[in-house]
């Protein structure tokens, strides 16, 4: 069942990064962004034994930047400003990759000392087209600087952008918004988001959305300017996210965003080149996918 206000349901597609298993989102044929949003992975959930965890090798971005958002676990990002920070459930690491950066996230060495269970979300922001050749930078916002949401049944956590009243202090180029929800069973709310576009995706749990089940794993896309009311058939996680739409399509290679194709040719031969800088202290080099 689909109600009328959801333009389109996604349910993913397996994908193994560095070891871990994860769910693809977007893109997908039918949907190449909501707002500037235009990747979305969910990481996990999944437990490594002593010794394991995950290692995603160095590799580059150009024209977007990177939300890091856990439910569990821990990740250590190092990347090719020097930066060095481990991230922990509820924080919020951003990579604004620029004109390029190279990153690698694995799992610490305190980590793999004991069994660890790794769960969370990553997406990708495209940086709007007169930022896309600016600096990479990055930043780390724990979460006990993220806005508390809450009301009757129901508590949450702002990670970008503005929503029910509260702002993030997270600096972003574009106007999006993205934020993690926990709702008792029987919690019923209107959501009207002031943005564009906006999604749903159920982590755990199932959610109604005007007449409409949407269980754990799916993405619910709205149509335009939405309105919309979200009933939990359960205990539910969900994330809400979404923004102004982009005005310029897209193309997207491998880990590089741009509104120019000629762009994204030049950042594939950088990469095989090696001309982009590395990561301090990680040799590793991973091959353009042909």
């Amino acid at each position: 069942m689909t109600a009328d206000s959801i333009a389109l349901s996604i349910n993913g597609k397996p994908k193994d990064i560095g070891g871990l298993e994860v769910r693809r989102l977007l893109p997908v044929a039918k949907c190449r962004s909501v707002g500037a949003f235009v990747f979305f992975d969910h990481m996990g959930p999944v437990t490594f034994r002593t010794g394991d965890g995950m290692d995603v090798l160095p590799h580059p971005h150009i024209g977007l930047a990177t939300v890091t958002y856990l439910f569990e676990g821990s990740i250590m990002h190092r990347d090719s400003l020097g930066s060095v920070q481990e991230i922990f459930p509820g924080d919020v690491n951003l990579m604004t990759a620029g004109r390029g950066i190279v990153h690698s996230e694995r799992s610490s060495e305190e980590s793999r000392s004991s069994d660890q269970s790794i769960h969370g979300l990553q997406l990708w922001v495209a940086l709007p087209k007169e930022h896309e050749e600016m600096a990479p930078a990055f930043s780390h916002t724990p979460k006990s600087a993220l806005p508390e949401l809450s009301g009757e049944g129901w508590h949450g956590r702002l990670i970008a952008g503005s929503l029910f009243g509260e702002t993030s202090p997270v600096a972003t180029m574009n106007r999006y918004f993205f934020a993690d929800l926990r709702f008792d069973a029987g919690v019923s709310i209107t959501f009207t988001p002031d943005y564009d576009e906006a999604a749903i995706y159920v982590v755990e749990g199932e959610l109604d959305i005007d007449g409409a089940s949407v269980e754990a794993g799916a993405l619910a896309v709205l149509k335009k300017y939405p309105s919309v009311t979200l009933t939990s058939m359960k205990e539910t996680i969900f994330v809400v996210l979404g923004g102004e739409a982009l005005p310029e399509p897209r193309y997207m290679h491998w880990n590089f965003v741009s509104t120019s194709q000629e762009r994204i040719e030049r950042a594939k031969d950088d990469w095989r080149a090696q001309r982009f800088d590395g990561v301090p202290g990680d040799d590793s080099f991973v091959p353009l996918p042909e």
